[in-house]
């Protein structure tokens, strides 16, 4: 907004200037022609006078006293006409033009400019400016939305019957609006055009986990097997497979499955959501146990790794004991000392079990290629938390380790009340 007025405002000082700037240019250079034509004629008049002069002077009509005298006469004549304002020996005078005309001008730009400005600008909407761009989805529900999205698909594979690509986004739509049929259907009519894949056996599947009330059967699992066989690292299989051992309270198997999706190292997922999911499924192993998983039996990955691990003992300062209570828990990361700062692994253990050592390695890393056991040195950091959060909040107590190279021991003590 401010741009747009200080452009308004230079386009109004430049139409000004293109209509005072002549006009003071004229009554400049008028009143010089004046002055100057003034000054010419009577130079031509003391010219004139003084040939006259000297042409008596030459015939004898006037002795060398006399004609002094009139020269200096005249030439006082002269310098008394060059002193004066007005310009007496011109019979017509040149008049500048009025400041009335420039005036009109200037009222009228200004008008004109304001007018069209409220008749053709935005003018009402500075005024009063909208919240917000309008969405064509404004005054719908979520239910509305979807029916809207699925009948444009279903127009689109109508038009086109051949597209597999339009069937197949049918098909997770389908899924989307629960109308599971519909979505198997979609997937085997891609499967009808491009063949057998993994990428469509765990889409089918996945409608049919739902269609069976999130639950597994013979014929869901033949498919599961059959998508692996074709493709281990398949996502959208994977994910049907973590997600129903999620459900089932098998965590480390849901992690294992996911982690293998983050390993595939594919550019088609979303990381982020994978990654939370493993850690939801390590901190359901966490209330369970009271430890994160961290050993080679609860990771098979973890093998071979053992030597690649950091233990922490985690002790309370005897000045912060009384401000811990049952229900706190500690929240332990580990970070690399060089490069970003991101958490390498991490681990969550119960405020009642301190003082304890827990055990950072790959098994607690927080998934994607980033590992503890890359790392040579590493930053620890504890929070004991009473908001359940393991960002730091006011009243949290907090520990740090500086620096400790993987494979040793280190002792953390929670000294710090967070302010």
């Amino acid at each position: 907004m401010t741009t747009f007025w200080i452009f308004i405002t230079l386009v109004v000082v430049i139409s000004l200037m293109l209509i005072w700037v002549p006009h003071f240019r004229q009554q400049k250079m008028l009143s010089a022609e004046e002055s100057g034509v003034r000054k010419q004629t009577n130079l031509e008049l003391f010219n004139e006078r003084a040939s006259v002069l000297e042409k008596e002077l030459e015939e004898g009509l006037l002795d060398q006293a006399e004609f002094d005298a009139l020269k200096k006469e005249l030439e006082i004549g002269l310098l008394q006409d060059m002193k004066q304002e007005g310009d007496d020996s011109l019979d017509t005078k040149i008049k500048a033009k009025g400041i009335l005309w420039p005036s009109v001008m200037t009222i009228c730009l200004l008008a004109i400019s304001g007018y069209f400005y409220q008749q053709l600008g935005a003018y009402k909407e500075i005024a009063n400016p909208p919240q917000a761009e309008a969405s064509p989805h404004q005054g719908m529900t979520n239910e509305q939305i979807m029916v809207q999205r699925v009948q444009m698909m279903e127009q689109q594979v109508q038009a086109d019957p051949e597209n597999s690509q339009a069937w197949f986004s049918l098909g997770h739509a389908y899924i989307s609006a629960n109308q599971f049929d519909h979505a198997i259907a979609s997937f085997d009519k891609v499967m009808e055009l491009v063949g057998t894949a993994a990428e469509l056996l765990g889409p089918k599947a996945t409608a049919m986990y739902y269609k069976n009330g999130q639950q597994m059967n013979p014929q869901i699992q033949a498919l599961v097997d059959e998508s692996l066989a074709l493709d281990p690292q398949d996502p959208s299989t994977l994910l049907l497979v973590g997600m129903d051992s999620f459900f089932t309270a098998d965590y480390q198997a849901a992690i294992t499955a996911w982690q293998t999706i983050l390993d595939s190292g594919r550019s088609d997922i979303d990381r982020t959501a994978v990654m939370n999911a493993i850690e939801s499924a390590k901190m359901r192993i966490s209330a369970e146990t009271g430890v994160m998983p961290n050993d080679s039996n609860h990771n098979p990955m973890s093998q071979g790794t053992s030597a690649k691990t950091v233990d922490v003992e985690i002790v309370i300062s005897p000045e912060l004991a009384d401000k811990v209570s049952s229900t706190d828990m500690v929240f332990i990361f580990a970070r690399s000392t060089q490069g970003p700062k991101v958490p390498l692994a991490a681990t969550k253990i119960s405020a009642n079990s301190l003082p304890t050592t827990v055990t950072l390695d790959d098994t607690t890393s927080m998934g994607g290629d980033v590992k503890l056991s890359n790392a040579e040195n590493v930053e620890i950091i504890a929070v004991l938390s009473k908001h359940g959060s393991v960002k730091a909040q006011t009243g949290d107590l907090k520990g740090v380790v500086a620096s400790v190279e993987v494979g040793k021991e280190a002792t953390l003590t929670l000294d710090t009340v967070v302010q």
